[in-house]
């Protein structure tokens, strides 16, 4: 392989959420999100872990912020905590909004760029109780939220992340019930959806209020979407239906300011349609300045289910019972194709990503790239010097950055690129079972050590390039 070069001013980043690494879920006023309830649901999460103490990086910031600069990471992308900032919903938490404070002030202090997500799926439990995403009225409610935070990091931050993969927080966690909150309702999964989006759509109006100036974005989850047999109609319309629930039903009404005929047509019998009201579509499609992109794997899809096999790629856990996040194509299977797999049982697929970029950049106005997500779980190797032996995940990460930046060459406008993850953290469903990161968390003592995928991509952020052989 040879050497490559990015860009300069490409930025090396890495990324993290708030329920996977804060614990502190009682702390200082915070009250409960849906992932806290959901966690004490019998058979939700393997191991029937929870979200505290997750990494403890609410007691542990300055220790966290301190291996980022070790590291060379020139970007943090993180979330805010909406329960901590304004528990049950209500008035303004102080000491919540403080200690965000006091990490964009570390961040600053030591020239690492803060990217601000304001939703990575912790709604709180008192919205949930009224409808949570499928009621209306929790768009407005995520607009008074995004302008709290605005307003108090508003001079500090000028990067902003309305929603983190809407897709998960509608259909996976309220068709599929995979996340929470659990439902398996499809008519919510699709009012869900709509509502999401105008809540993005309001709280972007919210941010360029008080911050002017500030880059406003979304990150979606986007997968290319393959029919296992391209002459067989069955998989082109089950590739047809995917794309829609995956890509284009967040895409095109950012995007063109219109939700794709198909899809409206085919989630009619679920009442998508009577969710959209005038003047809905234009707060959605407002200008935006960049768009997050999460990659990590393609869908290779059938429309003809098969005897044994799952009916959706979803992450279970042996447990529970849940359903398919596929409203409408719920027969839909997703045969092997014999590819090397994650620890997540997810196809390595670096093209995938070269494919995503590729395709907004030639279907959708042209707006800068990030991607904000890339990353692959596996088991770690420890050896004897506690070193931690990491050679898969390495490669993976090797290898879709090669992939990036074959878009770059292609004339895609990607300015940069977020491992996730920063370090090892709750991983929703799967509890502490799947390790993420590029920093090993011993979850009993705390203790973060490096692995060597982490000095690897150090080398890379810092050289801005990749060698031209990936280290041993």
């Amino acid at each position: 392989m040879e050497s490559i070069s990015f860009p300069e001013g490409f930025v090396w980043g890495a990324a993290t959420a708030a329920f996977q690494i804060e614990g502190a879920t009682t702390a200082d006023g915070r009250t409960a999100s849906i992932w806290d309830t959901f966690c004490k649901t019998p058979g939700a999460v393997v191991g029937g872990d929870t979200g505290d103490p997750a990494a403890d990086h609410y007691n542990r910031v300055d220790e966290d912020v301190q291996l980022m600069v070790d590291l060379g990471i020139q970007a943090y992308r993180f979330s805010t905590a909406w329960p901590r900032i304004r528990p049950d919903a209500g008035p303004v938490n102080q000491a919540g909004l403080d200690f965000y404070s006091r990490l964009v002030d570390k961040l600053l202090e030591n020239n690492i760029t803060p990217w601000l997500t304001l939703y990575h799926w912790d709604l709180p439990q008192t919205l949930e109780d009224q409808g949570g995403w499928a009621n209306r009225d929790t768009a407005y409610r995520f607009a008074e939220y995004a302008e709290s935070v605005v307003g108090a990091l508003g001079d500090r931050v000028d990067s902003w992340t309305t929603l983190n993969e809407p897709w998960c927080s509608s259909l996976l966690s309220y068709a599929a019930g995979v996340h929470a909150p659990g439902r398996q309702e499809p008519e919510a999964a699709v009012a869900a959806v709509h509502h999401l989006l105008l809540a993005h759509g309001l709280a972007t109006a919210a941010i360029r209020e008080q911050a002017p100036t500030a880059k406003v974005g979304i990150t979606l989850n986007m997968y290319p979407i393959i029919p296992a047999n391209p002459e067989d109609p069955a998989d082109v319309d089950a590739a047809r239906r995917l794309d829609g629930l995956q890509n284009r039903i967040f895409l095109d009404p950012l995007f063109k300011g219109e939700y794709p005929a198909d899809i409206v047509e085919d989630l009619e019998p679920y009442g998508f349609s009577k969710h959209i009201r005038e003047n809905d579509l234009e707060i959605i499609s407002a200008p935006l300045d960049q768009l997050g992109v999460n990659y990590y794997a393609e869908h290779f899809v059938s429309g003809t289910p098969e005897q044994g096999e799952p009916e959706a790629p979803v992450q279970t856990n042996g447990r529970r019972p849940t359903g398919s996040p596929w409203v409408g194509a719920e027969h839909v299977s997703f045969p092997s194709r014999g590819l090397p797999r994650t620890d997540m049982d997810w196809e390595v697929q670096p093209d995938g990503l070269f494919k995503v970029l590729k395709r907004v950049h030639d279907d959708y106005p042209s707006i800068p790239l990030y991607v904000t997500e890339n990353g692959a779980a596996y088991v770690d190797s420890i050896n004897d010097d506690g070193s931690i032996h990491d050679p898969e995940r390495l490669g993976y990460i090797e290898s879709h950055l090669r992939a990036a930046h074959a878009a770059i060459e292609a004339g895609v406008d990607l300015r940069g690129y977020f491992a996730w993850s920063l370090m090892d953290n709750f991983e929703w469903a799967e509890g502490y079972a799947k390790r993420f990161g590029i920093v090993h968390v011993d979850y009993e003592t705390q203790v973060r050590t490096p692995k060597m995928s982490a000095m690897w991509y150090s080398q890379v952020a810092r050289g801005n390039a990749l060698a031209a052989t990936v280290a041993p």
